[in-house]
């Protein structure tokens, strides 16, 4: 790749997790009721709907980490918060004309082993009393290879969990000191074989690359581990330095850490590699073998992106419960509080889910957040059927992309190239209309 384009494209975009992105959403009319009455027209369309609970305990803090954690040594608190969540749930479905019927849940964090199994199994149970279960489902939870226990493990299995998430994000054990979390290859290996022994059908290892003091050297060791390993999905992120909003990043200097070219190369050895075994890149930051349903959802043009990640399910109802937590009724999102004390303490006190801003998606949003779903599930968008053509300025954006070589323009549509695959989060800005009409600085990581 020329230098020049690299650095050209290896500027601070969204990752796209959702469009609008949150930092955009307009939460100027903010109602945790008319939130409740989007969710229920979307239950009136479809009754099968996702599940996402944020358990967000931790005993350490890794220093990587972006996500919402509260850190604490005291398990007094599973109990508690578990209580919260179910009494959550219940405003939910206490507002559902009838049962719904639950085609995923993921449990994620924070650490979801922090907890015990046995309140693991209280929250599960609690949560499938009042629904059913399609007939075909996924049933997820992200897993600590240092706390991941083999009662963990078969508990869930027990209650029709089928797929695992191992949080690996390097095997190399100075890299893992820098970041402050503590595991070993044998844990890992230990997790990974008593999860397919207990009959777990697809396990999944989060990887990152651009970590502090992380080389090539350590990138082929990787590869190495995964070749014994063979987990049926690998998510490959890039690492996320912002420090200005992620203050334990502060923990390392940047001068460890990777940059610009350097990085990149630290991706383009691991594609490689992943792809030289058999893996197939099904979207950012994703690859799967090809027996996996993920990999066989994407050769159909189903593969769907939501709050969770890439799944084979579409359901445009994703219920999310617990501190922090984001929920899409495809028509709106809606955040709960972020603080578990806040959290608590709503959930306790209030009728409603505990919401602390909403955005609710108008034509323009929608229409928009199809192209960019597009683009990141399929690597392709068109616009035969719609009525309107993009703007001018938007396909003398295309126009640009195609010189640079990262996608493909065609009448009514556009396809992402091999080299433009690496930035394809740059491919969905230049549709992001609202970005475009901000005027205030937002904080994203970089494209690479």
């Amino acid at each position: 790749m020329d230098v020049k384009l690299l650095e050209k494209y290896n500027v601070p975009v969204p990752r796209y997790t959702s469009y609008p992105t949150v930092p955009l959403w307009d939460t100027t009319q903010t109602s945790a009721e008319k939130w409740m009455e989007h969710v229920q027209m979307s239950f009136a369309a479809n009754k099968e709907i996702s599940l996402y609970i944020h358990l967000p305990y931790c005993e350490a803090l890794c220093t990587y980490c972006g996500c919402n954690k509260h850190i604490t040594k005291n398990h007094l608190v599973e109990v508690p918060y578990v209580n919260a969540v179910l009494k959550e749930w219940r405003m939910y479905t206490s507002r559902l004309p009838e049962k719904p019927v639950i085609r995923e849940i993921h449990l994620g964090g924070g650490t979801p082993t922090f907890f015990a199994p046995e309140n693991l199994k209280k929250l599960v149970e609690g949560l499938l009393e009042d629904a059913e279960v399609a007939e075909k489902y996924d049933f997820s939870f992200e897993a600590h290879p240092n706390s991941t226990t083999y009662g963990h493990l078969k508990t869930l299995r027990e209650l029709s969990f089928n797929r695992i998430s191992i949080g690996v994000q390097d095997f190399d054990a100075e890299i893992m000191r820098i970041i402050n979390r503590f595991q070993t290859i044998e844990e890992i290996r230990t997790v990974t074989t008593q999860a397919r022994e207990l009959g777990y059908t697809s396990v999944n290892f989060d990887l990152i690359y651009g970590l502090p003091k992380q080389t090539s050297a350590h990138i082929a060791v990787n590869l190495q581990l995964l070749e014994e390993f063979r987990p049926d999905r690998i998510a490959f992120y890039s690492y996320a330095h912002i420090p200005d909003v992620k203050k334990a990043q502060r923990a390392y200097s940047e001068a460890d850490l990777p940059m610009g070219r350097d990085k990149l190369n630290l991706y383009l050895q691991g594609k490689s590699g992943l792809e030289k075994m058999g893996y197939k890149d099904i979207g950012m930051d994703h690859f799967a073998l090809p027996g996996d349903e993920l990999y066989q959802s994407f050769m159909k043009g189903e593969l769907h992106r939501n709050f969770m990640g890439y799944t084979p399910y579409h359901t445009s109802l994703c219920i999310a419960l617990g501190a922090s937590s984001i929920s899409d009724s495809w028509t709106a999102y809606a955040q709960n509080e972020k603080t578990v004390k806040e959290y608590l303490l709503r959930v306790k006190t209030e009728h409603l889910p505990p919401v602390i801003k909403t955005h609710f998606l108008t034509n323009e949003d929608q229409r928009l957040r199809k192209h960019i779903l597009n683009l990141i599930c399929n690597d392709e968008t068109n616009w035969f059927s719609e009525k309107e053509h993009f703007t001018f300025e938007i396909q003398k954006a295309f126009a640009r992309l195609e010189h640079d070589g990262l996608l493909k323009v065609f009448p009514h549509q556009v396809k992402v190239t091999s080299l433009g695959k690496s930035f394809v989060r740059n491919i969905c800005r230049t549709l992001d209309a609202r970005m475009d009409r901000h005027k205030q600085q937002v904080t994203f990581s970089k494209a690479v």
